[in-house]
Order: structure tokens, then sequence, then C-alpha cells
């Protein structure tokens, strides 16, 4: 998280959104039972794609890859394309890898796109990393670059996890994770896209990534200063554990210094416990053992992007989560609080990323240019209730935030600073992480907000 007097390396991102569009979140739906899969009338505004099947895996350009038929599909090295040296811009150290590629189908979204976020859930052994590429093409015929959307490994040991800046071809660019259409008033979308996959080993190892999710979601979000109201219809808190960002001041320099910078490894750790997985003693060895949530600070080395200089990249967080057994993580834009209801309903929390002033969210005690917290249940009336990693403590962690407050800072795209400047918001950007295997009610919410 950011305070509103400082400058945010996420409030620089460029977000760009269709300013001529007048279609807003998806309508407010009827009061139901709870566990029932709440559907929306509106217009779609986001497209998710991913593949994840044995059978995803067998589509597409493999040069050197194979579908990895087991429990958990995924695609690994099968026999390697090539050799190629990578220069690692945080080490300077330059060493020869062997590498294999798989590249997807082109997928034609259903939402003609002013942004991008890639997804990935992968292992990576010691000797092993992998990178995330897009291409696309413009609703005028003409072609992207391939764009990298991160250079991944779970450990960092071997390369020095990272986005790539400096990408750009004049109508698009890429802001750490995020593919962004310069010039939104302009009309011109991505319609459609490929994602390419190089997985990187040790040469002679032997060694393999294996990765079990890749996809994309594409969002085309109108303007908007506010959003309908929508109305409650669920009363459930879900366990989740608390955490504080902000007793995690000073630590670690070398991964942004806690505290503040903190909000999203923070955030991602509660939810990766509320599934029952934590980080083995063993894993927490290197954490000074003074320090309380050693889980926290663990969170954070294993999420941090030495490009960004921070915790935050979105795709990283959720690749993390997916390091721990029987875990998948995804990036997405959810339409408005009935989506997130009908997450909780079937058990599923998720973290949600807002910019706001201090008068703007009653209770929260600070303004912010950009944070990450989780929505874990909504009181009988309606309310939010969130563990906020912005506390000055694990016990003041749980808030209950005003409904009708909370949904605006999140959903809208637009907002006004503590100067009086037009900025942007996320546009309802979440995070979420849920098992491999989801029960069929996990599954149902799951299609009923666009993921699979």
């Amino acid at each position: 998280m950011t305070r509103v007097s400082e400058p945010s390396r996420r409030a620089l991102l460029a977000v760009a959104f269709a300013a001529a569009a007048t279609a807003t979140a998806g309508s407010a739906a009827a009061a139901t039972p709870a566990g029932a899969v709440q559907t929306h009338a509106g217009p779609g505004l986001v497209d998710n794609q991913a593949w994840t099947s044995y059978a995803d895996w067998r589509t597409g350009t493999a040069k050197g890859t194979r579908a990895l038929a087991a429990a958990r599909p995924g695609l690994v090295i099968e026999t390697p394309a090539g050799t190629a040296d990578y220069t690692d811009p945080h080490t300077g150290k330059t060493a020869t890898w062997e590498y294999a590629t798989w590249t997807s189908p082109v997928h034609r979204l259903a939402v003609p796109a002013t942004e991008a976020i890639a997804s990935w859930n992968a292992h990576t052994p010691a000797g092993t990393w992998l990178q995330v590429e897009l291409t696309g093409t413009y609703s005028d015929g003409t072609a992207t670059p391939w764009y990298v959307m991160g250079r991944w490994a779970a450990g960092d040991q071997d390369i020095k996890r990272t986005s790539v800046d400096n990408q750009k071809d004049g109508k698009s660019s890429i802001s750490t994770d995020t593919f962004s259409i310069d010039n939104a008033a302009s009309g011109l979308r991505l319609v459609s896209y490929r994602l390419r996959l190089t997985l990187y080993r040790t040469p002679g190892s032997g060694l393999t990534p294996t990765v079990w999710r890749l996809g994309a979601m594409g969002s085309d979000i109108p303007d908007r200063f506010t959003v309908p109201a929508s109305t409650p219809w669920l009363a459930k808190e879900l366990p989740v554990p608390r955490y504080s960002q902000e007793i995690h001041a000073g630590q670690y320099p070398e991964y942004d210094n806690g505290g503040e910078a903190w909000c999203s490894p923070t955030s991602s750790q509660m939810i990766i416990e509320h599934w029952g997985r934590r980080p083995t003693a063993e894993q927490l060895a290197w954490v000074n053992p003074s320090f309380a949530d050693p889980q926290v600070c663990h969170a954070a080395r294993f999420t941090y992007d030495y490009q960004y200089g921070g915790c935050g990249n979105w795709p990283f967080n959720a690749a993390y989560a997916a390091t721990y057994k029987d875990l998948q993580g995804v990036v997405t834009r959810l339409r408005s609080l009935t989506d997130l209801e009908t997450l909780i309903a079937a058990g599923i929390p998720a973290i949600t990323s807002q910019s706001f002033l201090k008068s703007e969210l009653t209770g929260a005690g600070y303004g912010t240019s950009g944070h990450l917290m989780t929505v874990i249940g909504f009181t009988a009336g309606g309310d939010v209730i969130a563990n906020d990693p912005a506390s000055p403590g694990d016990d003041a962690v749980r808030r209950v935030y005003k409904r009708r407050e909370w949904e605006n800072i999140w959903l809208r795209t637009k907002r006004y600073n503590a100067s009086g400047n037009v900025v942007s918001g996320t546009g309802g950007v979440c995070y979420l992480y849920f098992p491999s295997n989801p029960s069929a009610g996990q599954s149902e919410a799951l299609k009923a907000v666009g993921v699979r």
C-alpha cells in the first residue's frame, strides 16, 4: 500500500479505459438464499481464457514441450529446442540454458480489450525458470510485437524474477504486468492474442518446469467515477487468518522494506492459509527468528519483482499462491459486489485492489493510491467484512466497511486524488486463489464470475 502523500509505482501504470463507453458493471441482483449463484444481465466487460487441461496442452504449437497426462495436467520439457544465453539484469550474471516453447492457439476476445493481464501457475524446481509472452492483433488489423509479461521462478537462486520495462510499439505498452492500449479513446482495441511459454533448464540436467495453468484476462472497463449500487443478498463470513503488514515496517529493505509496501504478499498469505497451506519450518529458516509472522516475510521475498522494486506484481502473487500444493491463482476483474458475494457463498475469499482518500472509506483511518486487502464476508446488512493488512497489529486486521463506499472505491476507474487531480482506479481488479480440484459449488461460482 502507498499513502496518498507518496507517489505509487502502481499508480504510475498506464491504465487506459474507454472514455466514450457508458456501460457499467453488472446490475444489482435480487436477494436469494445464501449459497445460490447470482448472474448478471449487464454487458460483458471482461474476458477470461485459460489453458489447464491435457486436451488444452495438446493444442497450440509445441517446440520441445509435451503435454503431461496426470491428475493435474501440465506442460513440461520433452526435448530441448536449443540453448540460449540469458544475462540477468539484476545480477549481471550470464548463463546458458536449454529451452523449449509452447505457443497457444489464437484466442479471440469476447470483449475487445483495452487491457490484458496474464496469469500462470507452475512448479519451477531449482535449475529451471520460465518466461511468458503475449502477442495480439489490434482492431485495425495490425499486430503487436511479442511482449514479455514476466520472467519467473518460484525461487530466487537461479534468476531474479522480473517484469520488463520499456516495451511499446506506439499503440500499446506494458506497464509492469499489464498490457494497455495507449489511447483507448481512439477506439483501438486488442481483439485477439496468443501466449507463448518458454521453459528453461540447466543444460544436461533433465529438469523441467511444470506449468499447470496459463491464461489471460482482457477487459474494456468504461471510465467511471461512480458505479451503480448492488443489492445485498448474502450474510456470511469465512475463517481467514489475520496478518498486519505494518508490524513488518523496516524489515528486509531488499524486499521493499516491509510495512506499507507489503499489502499484496500479506493479503496473499492470509488467503493461502485460509486454504490450509503455509511454508514449512525449513522454508522459513532464513527469516530473522525475532520477527513475528515470518510467513509474511517469506511471501514478500517470493513475490518480489526485481524490476518493479516491490511485491505488488499481480501475476507474481497469483503464481506464488500456486506454488502451494493443489492451489490455483488467477488475476481477474469482477463486475460488482454481487460477484464477490457469489464467491464468498461458495467459500472462496478474494484479494481486491483499490485506491481512495481517507474521507472516502469510513473506518479505514488512512488514504492510499494503491492497496490490497482481502474480502472475507458480508454482514447481515450487506457491509463488507475485510481483513485489511493496513492495521497496527494482527488483532486489528478485521474491519467492517460500508458497502456503498467500498463498492465504489473498488470498481471505479477514475477518482480525484488529494490534490484534486483526476487519477485512475483499478476497475475491480482482484486475485482469486482456489483449489486445483474445486468442489461443484466452487466451480459453479467461479464460472459465474468468468473463471474456470
